[in-house]
């Protein structure tokens, strides 16, 4: 399913639709959650927003992988 997803659907012209705005706007009008309703300021501002959660969320998942790898368990009575 993901690998459809991949090749099909969200790429930057999918279904025949414009390149986005900037890498990674995979909008298609078939969902409008306002995004146009936002100034220019508005829309770098959430978008970098969204790249440091990204990011942080990266960093934890890596975080669990070291950990696991170490043989240090996360979970109360080493399970």
């Amino acid at each position: 399913f993901v690998g459809i997803l991949e090749i099909a659907v969200m790429k930057d012209s999918a279904n025949g639709a414009a390149p986005g705005d900037f890498p990674g706007d995979f909008r298609n009008g078939a969902l409008d959650f306002g995004w146009d309703t936002f100034s220019a300021e508005e829309q770098a501002q959430k978008r970098g927003i969204e790249l440091n959660n990204g990011r942080a969320a990266q960093m934890g998942i890596l975080a669990l992988m070291v950990h696991e790898q170490l043989g240090v368990s996360l979970w109360p009575g080493g399970i």
